[in-house]
C-alpha cells in the first residue's frame, strides 16, 4: 500500500464509465417489466460497489467517501453505465469510481444471462479525475 500520509487532503473527484453489450433477446428483458428493476439493482450494486472497494481490491486504501454517483441509462445495443466518486481525502477515487461501473455491469450480467449468455462488459476505462498533485486529467 502506497504511503499518503504526508499528502494533504484535497477534494478528488473521479469518473469512469462502461456499457453492457447485450443480443436483442437481453435487450428486450431490460425493456419488459422488469427492466425497471434490474436497472434499479444495477445502480444500487454500483453504489454498493464504490462503498467496499477498500475490501474488493487489495491495497486499496479505505476512504470516506462523500458523495457517489451511478447512472444507469438503457441504450440500442444494451446498458451504458457512468459513475461518480467524490470525497476530501489523501488519496484518489479512481478505482472507487471503476468499481461502482465494474459491478453495476456485472448486476446486469447476472439478471440478463439467462436469456443471454453472450452478455459481455466493455469499455470499462476512466474519464476524468480531479484534485491532488496530479491535477485534472480528462480522456
Amino acid at each position: 500500500m502506497v504511503n499518503v500520509a504526508a499528502k494533504p487532503a484535497t477534494r478528488r473527484v473521479a469518473r469512469a464509465s462502461c456499457r453492457v453489450r447485450l443480443h436483442p433477446a437481453g435487450g428486450a428483458l431490460l425493456r419488459a417489466a422488469a427492466g425497471a428493476d434490474v436497472i434499479s439493482t444495477a445502480r444500487t450494486a454500483g453504489l454498493e460497489g464504490a462503498m467496499r472497494t477498500a475490501t474488493l481490491i487489495p491495497l486499496c486504501h479505505p476512504i470516506r467517501l462523500d458523495a457517489v454517483r451511478v447512472d444507469v441509462s438503457p441504450a440500442e445495443d444494451g446498458v451504458t453505465i457512468q459513475a461518480t466518486a467524490e470525497a476530501v481525502e489523501r488519496t484518489g477515487v479512481e478505482m472507487e469510481a471503476l468499481t461502482a461501473c465494474a459491478c453495476a455491469a456485472l448486476s446486469i450480467v447476472r439478471a440478463v444471462s439467462s436469456v443471454d449468455p453472450g452478455v459481455r462488459i466493455d469499455d470499462l476505462v476512466l474519464l476524468h479525475k480531479s484534485g491532488g498533485r496530479s491535477g485534472t486529467w480528462d480522456r
